[in-house]
């Protein structure tokens, strides 16, 4: 008798296990895939490819999609990693950076029932949905905390390419530290990489030397070099993209947010409830929360200082500042 009850557990457990695992293999096949191709410095660029990756993550986490990545030094080319990440069958494939346009575009005419999303640039395909933002909307208000920090009346931008949407950074900010002082003079200099922090350490040398005494930096990890050494040389820093306070804790006063990571959260997190993608582009700034300035550390603003910077960003909002092209 206690044989056959045994028997009976057995049975019953192994009826258990196989419902089990036929349950979690049909959840997993339900699951919504999601492949990234990454901007050309990849992770670790304590920026742009690091903040679409977090915010993957947290899609991961809080809504249960699976990703997968592929980098430009293991792909080789941009074309390659993409095609691969639709032919492993996900279901949205991301291009990042605006470098990625030509070879996404390649790869969406040649599948052209799948969809993609392409960060930072803006394709006029069917099957590509463009994100967009406005960083000079942004970089407009780093202009103008960098003007109410500065002493020399002399600052410093570091592009990491001389490109449209990296003139955009340079321009807000200069705009808006001029609205502050009209006098100001901003030094402007691109270093043609996104991933050399000993060339930013470099150009940030020569500008502290000119007598420039707060630095903006959007140029990926060659930006980190400019940070640190502001840091070394005992003058102000603002960060680009992610809040990069961490990275230069006696300099980095604030950083110019570029809520990559929230954008693409909440596109794919809208995709897992409609199973759609919006059309065309969708265009990000302050208004819509895609950028932002971290808080202010480091010096000590009065409260008037920070009611300027809060006035013009809704001055900004509202349409009353406008930012020149």
């Amino acid at each position: 008798m206690i044989q056959k009850i045994s028997l009976l557990f057995i049975i019953i457990a192994l009826l258990v296990g196989c419902s089990s695992t036929a349950t979690n293999s049909s959840e997993t096949t339900d699951k919504i895939k999601v492949g990234i191709m990454l901007s050309d410095v990849g992770l670790g660029d304590q920026s742009f490819s690091d903040s679409a990756f977090d915010g993957l993550i947290k899609a991961r986490e809080e809504i249960g999609i699976l990703f997968d990545y592929r980098e430009l030094k293991d792909s080789e080319t941009y074309e390659k990693g993409l095609t691969e990440l639709v032919e492993d069958g996900n279901d949205v494939v991301v291009g990042l950076g605006f470098m990625v346009q030509e070879d996404i575009e390649k790869v969406a005419k040649k599948y052209p029932k799948q969809k993609f999303i392409l960060i930072d640039s803006v394709s006029e395909l069917p099957n590509i949905t463009s994100i967009t933002f406005k960083e000079d909307e942004g970089s407009f208000l780093a202009g103008v905390a960098a003007a109410l920090a500065t002493k020399s009346n002399k600052l410093g931008f570091v592009g990491g390419a001389d490109v449209p949407l990296i003139n955009k950074f340079a321009r807000g900010f200069e705009q808006g530290a001029k609205t502050i002082n009209p006098s100001i003079e901003v030094f402007v200099e691109y270093a043609g990489d996104f991933g050399n922090d000993k060339l930013g350490k470099d150009i940030a040398i020569k500008m502290i030397d000119q007598g420039a005494d707060v630095l903006y930096a959007a140029a990926g990890f060659t930006g980190v070099g400019v940070l640190q050494e502001a840091q070394v040389k005992g003058v102000y820093a603002i960060g680009v993209d992610s809040d990069q306070f961490f990275y230069a804790e006696k300099a980095v006063m604030t950083s110019m947010l570029k809520k990559v990571d929230v954008a693409l959260y909440q596109v794919i997190s809208d995709y897992v409830k409609n199973k759609e993608l919006p059309k065309g582009n969708v265009q990000l700034g302050l208004k819509e929360d895609g950028v932002d300035l971290a808080p202010i550390r480091v010096i000590p603003f009065t409260q008037q200082q920070l009611k300027t910077i809060t006035d013009h960003k809704q001055d900004i909002i509202s349409g009353k500042i406008t930012i020149s092209n």
